[in-house]
């Protein structure tokens, strides 16, 4: 028998042949905003970029990237606070040295810490496995620090793996990872220490990739936004499903963009079937997809 190279961390599972249930309160629909709050080198590492970089060390690219931590986040965190969302935060830890007042309002509001990595300068899919778990334990102890209490879930820098990143994340008292967007449940991904469950984080409903790579507009998004919801609103009769929407501060925190987030959000949130929506977080998601009796999620 021919094979081709596979992870290994779940096996293939069709989405309308497996065990029904139900979100809190017999809501169909779990839905969550995910805001990336980054800090980036200036001049060598990786970064997003709104047009062409310049040769290093690119004050424009990096003031631009900058916007996002002095003026894009707390105009998103107004925006949440306007409409009564709840909010999770992936942050790069680099923010707390940075821009410690970027915590406050996190706290305040009861959101919830995603790890993120250190830097969005940089990636630990390409470490050896001694400094991934030291990043990551770094990562840890500091949103722990921060936060009172270290983060359920991680997604890393660009959504980047190296092939040991799950095991280490178990390891390290992870419980959820966000870098697999294979599905519109959460599964559970094996592990060489148990399992680890993977919560579903949206690569298209992102607008990193979609304004600075695939160059859609702000309208164009907004109306991706509020297609998604319709779509899985009406698919979740049928199946449970977690509809995110993923930010980036630098980008949706621009005012012209902010613009017609808000009414995408406000379509949500005034939606006249909003009593089948769970407005949460991926830890709550989490929490009770952990407590489902076994076998009814993929994998374990």
């Amino acid at each position: 028998m021919l094979t081709i190279p596979h992870h290994g961390r779940y096996d293939y599972s069709a989405i309308v042949k497996r065990p029904n249930y139900s979100w809190p309160d017999g809501k169909r629909l779990a839905l969550y905003v995910a805001v990336n709050i980054e800090h980036f080198a200036f001049g060598p590492g990786l970064g997003h970029a709104v047009s062409s970089e310049l040769p290093h060390p690119d004050p424009r690219t990096f003031a631009w990237r900058d916007y996002g931590n002095r003026v894009g986040v707390w105009r998103l965190l107004d925006l949440l606070d306007e409409l009564g969302l709840p909010g999770c935060h992936l942050v790069n830890t680099s923010v707390f040295d940075y821009c410690p007042e970027v915590l406050e309002p996190i706290l305040a509001r009861g959101d919830e810490f995603i790890g993120h990595g250190r830097t969005n300068a940089e990636r630990q899919g390409q470490m050896w496995p001694e400094d991934e778990t030291r990043l990551i334990t770094y990562v840890r102890d500091r949103i722990a620090e921060k936060a009172g209490r270290p983060p359920g879930g991680w997604m890393g820098p660009w959504m980047s793996q190296s092939h040991t990143t799950p095991d280490i994340l178990k390891e390290s008292g992870f419980k959820f990872l966000m870098d697999w967007p294979c599905d519109d449940q959460p599964i559970w991904l094996r592990t060489r220490s148990g399992p680890l469950m993977s919560v579903p984080y949206p690569l298209e409903i992102n607008d990193s990739p979609q304004m600075l790579v695939r160059h859609h507009t702000p309208e164009q998004f907004k109306g991706m936004i509020i297609d998604q919801f319709e779509e899985m609103l009406r698919q979740s009769e049928k199946q449970p499903l977690v509809c995110g929407i993923a930010l980036h501060t630098m980008v949706f925190g621009q005012p012209y963009r902010l613009r017609v987030l808000r009414d995408a959000l406000k379509h949500i949130a005034s939606h006249p079937y909003r009593d089948k929506v769970w407005f949460t977080r991926p830890g709550a998601i989490y929490e009770h997809c952990a407590a489902l009796p076994k076998g009814t999620m993929p994998g374990g």
